[in-house]
């Protein structure tokens, strides 16, 4: 093997391993760390505005499954990456899978984050393909509210999506 090959692998390896390490990192830790650069002005504001919103066992529910699932996936593409006899090719399209999946979680978080600050409501969200799961905690169905959250949902997209909003009961 010669150094070319033996660097590739040594920085492959690594961005793997971090990859790896952010996504099973969680989300508490991150925004926890994140809260610690806010400026006084924001906490101040925060402090101010503040909002009590508990979140539903349905939507709890949904979400730990949703995550579990993600997880047991990109489990299953860390084992094919780490087979033996697995060729190159296959063992990168794990790697992109994975790294699919973790950007999906990931706007999939700015989308609920952004609908509990617009609407003050705890919410759940699942992309699929072109398609779009909201799960709203709210007892009253909302059609003004319901289309609101389509049309926010759909700007976070430039392809259309088919949008589907539920609300659950608290």
């Amino acid at each position: 093997m010669n150094k070319q090959s033996m660097w590739f692998l040594t920085l492959f390896s690594l961005i793997l391993v971090l990859s790896v390490y952010y996504i099973t990192m969680p989300n508490e830790l991150l925004l926890a760390n994140n809260s610690n650069y806010q400026s006084d002005a924001t906490m101040k504001e925060e402090e101010d505005a503040e909002v009590t919103i508990t979140e539903s066992e349905e939507i709890v529910a949904l979400r730990v499954s949703h995550e579990d699932e993600i997880q047991e996936e990109i489990t299953a593409l860390q084992t094919t990456m780490t087979k033996e006899g697995v060729s190159a090719e296959e063992k990168n399209e794990a790697y992109e899978q994975i790294q699919y999946l973790t950007s999906l979680q990931g706007q999939e978080e700015q989308i609920e984050e952004k609908l509990k600050k617009l609407y003050q409501v705890d919410n759940f969200v699942d992309i699929d393909n072109s398609t779009v799961k909201v799960v709203v905690a709210k007892k009253e169905h909302d059609v003004n509210l319901a289309n609101d959250i389509m049309k926010n949902v759909q700007e976070e997209f430039t392809n259309k999506m088919y949008i589907t909003v539920k609300f659950a009961s608290n």
